[in-house]
């Protein structure tokens, strides 16, 4: 695979870095529209009742009372920060893999993206993509569109990893998870609940998948 174009992800599912950890080249979209229920601003991960969404607020341009036409730049959309989303995602993921084999491992580094404050959702979902790749210990040189790609040529488009809701869902390979013996395995969680659970296997976890 050479050049493939995705989007920016808030913790994007295992199929986001699949895909990343099998390309030559990433080109990240940012001159999109945002659009609802996508992993923009969601992610999943497993807790002791299966599978928890855990979603980023935002604030809506006509709340704003900015004119949209409808439409609004991804790379424009602020975070709703008067909630207190960052202390109940920390919560969340303290409570969900407090006992894993490898979340104390990651902790002191993941422990400032939730108490930080960030003005711009794609400038927080940077971050954790940057959060991610340095748990994986690997440099992946990225670069980023600078107008809309309507057809992309000679490049994969897997923008459409960003649907959170589509039917096309990808089942990677069996890894051990913590509530597992409860509910089963979970597929194409967020790339975090890899992470707490392989820790450093997942890199090479990755390599192994491939999308269809």
């Amino acid at each position: 695979m050479s050049k493939i174009l995705l989007h920016p992800l808030y913790f994007g599912p295992v199929s986001h870095y699949v895909q990343m950890l099998h390309a030559e080249k990433i080109i990240f979209e940012n001159e999109d529209n945002y659009q609802k229920q996508t992993y923009r601003n969601r992610m999943y991960i497993y807790d002791a009742n299966g599978k928890l969404l855990l979603n980023i607020p935002i604030k809506h341009a006509s709340a704003l009372g900015i004119s949209t036409n409808g439409h609004q730049k991804y790379k424009d959309v602020l975070i709703e920060n008067e909630f207190e989303w960052q202390k109940q995602h920390w919560r969340a993921l303290k409570a969900s893999y407090q006992t894993s084999p490898f979340f104390e491992f990651y902790e002191d580094e993941l422990h400032p993206l939730y108490h930080k404050k960030y003005k711009y959702l794609m400038e927080f979902n940077y971050s954790c993509m940057q959060f991610v790749t340095d748990c994986l210990q690997i440099d992946i040189p990225f670069s980023k569109t600078s107008e809309y790609i309507l057809k992309p040529k000679d490049i994969e488009d897997y923008r459409h990893l960003v649907d959170a809701k589509s039917k096309e869902q990808f089942s990677n390979r069996r890894y051990a998870q913590v509530f597992e013996p409860k509910h089963g395995f979970i597929p194409n969680l967020s790339i975090l609940d890899l992470l707490f659970n392989e820790g450093p296997n997942s890199l090479e976890y990755l390599k192994s998948q491939f999308l269809p």
